[in-house]
């Protein structure tokens, strides 16, 4: 029998490293993006958390080659940062929820991550399958979680709130134990907040341990150029006249005499502020990465209060950077953040910085969603109508997994030797 874990809220940190633009979707070449310096970039800025799935393409291969190297292993012991992957989504038509799948995908995610744990593992856009492969997949991670440790904490993730709050409570009514995890995508950004509104109630009396936000463009919507073009074209479900509303609210923000007022920039900020708040009821209390050196944090700084779990996705070193930089100006903005600001090396400066364009922000983000007007809080249909899954699932062999030592009592360095076509709707 492994050993029980703490609640997740004391462990995930507030800021997470997704890799979904780790793929051909958002990129037209993912193997030619920077990866492994993405990575090491991140952890050497404090991001101590990254998200990945193998329905990514090959994000989990290179989110393994990147953790598994010198830099990392001498740096950066694996009992300090944080991996959660996903099981059951093999392609954009094919779902297996079986339990011989999820065995067999958590084994490979292993190998691909170079590692003998995972901290937690989706089930990945649980809206595609019935709610008995839901509950069949949830079983069969919580077994391997008790049978072997390689998995510590277990969840869904996808897209209409309603579903995955009927998901949670459906876990927790037949197992008498709640969801450790369950996390949405574009349903906290400026064009639509429902997660906050309509799930998170549910999703606290289902007892859920944490709620992160993912995609906070709304998959590249929220973007002055509309979405991204991968290899695959054009993989977006809005409908165009939400788009043309988007771009219309983009031009006006353009408009306007504010500093760093175009869309994404006053998106990313306003969602990241925003949920830091807002989700903070079922948020965390890990390492925040507010940037002070060679130091391990909590969120003991800022009151020792949870803050709102939110994913990021970039592409590149400088998008890292920059998205990094708002968001130690979010937390230079919060209560204390003067202190903190001070000991990361910022000064206060930075604070008075921070809570200035925390007003400006507001000022943009309400214009562009007056502009959005009936489009505010508008979802696409996930699946898509007519939607069938094509996997026909064989009976996959898969050897018992190896149990694997707590987080805590593994060594300073841990070395385990170890795609499909997306589907239009991707999360982080």
């Amino acid at each position: 029998m492994a050993q029980r874990q703490p609640p997740l809220s004391t462990r995930l940190p507030p800021l997470i490293c997704g890799t979904a633009t780790f793929n051909n979707q958002y990129n037209p070449d993912a193997y030619a993006l920077p990866t492994t310096a993405i990575v090491h970039e991140a952890l050497s800025l404090g991001v101590r958390a990254f998200d990945t799935s193998p329905y990514y393409g090959p994000a989990e291969d290179l989110l393994g080659s990147a953790l598994n190297t010198p830099f990392v292993h001498q740096k950066f012991p694996r009992r300090d940062f944080v991996l959660l992957t996903k099981v059951g989504r093999l392609s954009g038509d094919e779902f297996d929820y079986s339990a011989a799948w999820v065995r067999h995908s958590v084994q490979r995610s292993l190998e691909r991550l170079h590692t003998d744990y995972l901290d937690a593992v989706y089930c990945h856009d649980v809206e595609f399958v019935s709610p008995a492969e839901v509950l069949t997949a949830v079983t069969e991670l919580r077994k391997i979680r008790d049978e072997t440790g390689v998995v510590k904490y277990v969840g869904i993730s996808g897209y209409p709130v309603t579903i995955l709050c009927e998901l949670a409570e459906m876990v927790l009514e037949k197992t008498g134990e709640p969801l450790d995890l369950v996390m949405s995508y574009a349903n906290f950004t400026l064009q639509n907040t429902r997660l906050a509104s309509i799930a998170l109630p549910r999703l606290e009396a289902a007892g859920v341990g944490v709620v992160p936000n993912a995609s906070v463009l709304g998959m590249g919507l929220l973007r002055r150029k509309g979405v991204p073009i991968g290899a695959h074209g054009d993989f977006h479900p809005s409908p165009k006249e939400l788009r043309a509303a988007i771009q219309a609210a983009s031009a006006w923000s353009d408009a306007q005499d504010i500093k760093d007022n175009r869309l994404e920039k006053v998106a990313i900020r306003w969602a990241f502020e925003h949920w830091l708040h807002d989700g903070a009821s079922l948020g965390s209390s890990g390492d925040p990465a507010s940037g002070i050196p060679w130091q391990r944090e909590n969120t003991e700084k800022y009151g020792g209060t949870k803050l709102g779990v939110s994913v990021m996705g970039v592409s590149n070193v400088e998008e890292l950077r920059e998205t990094m930089r708002v968001w130690r100006g979010i937390l230079d903005g919060l209560e204390d953040g003067e202190k903190t600001a001070v000991d990361a090396g910022r000064g206060l400066d930075d604070r008075t910085w921070s809570l200035q364009r925390q007003r400006d922000v507001g000022v943009l983000a309400r214009g562009i969603r007056e502009k959005l007007g009936d489009w505010i809080d508008y979802t696409w249909s996930s699946p898509p109508p007519g939607f069938v899954n094509k996997r026909s699932a064989p009976a996959v062999p898969v050897p018992l997994l190896t149990p694997a030592a707590s987080p805590d009592q593994l060594p300073k360095q841990v070395v385990v030797k170890g795609g499909s076509d997306l589907h239009s709707m991707p999360q982080t």
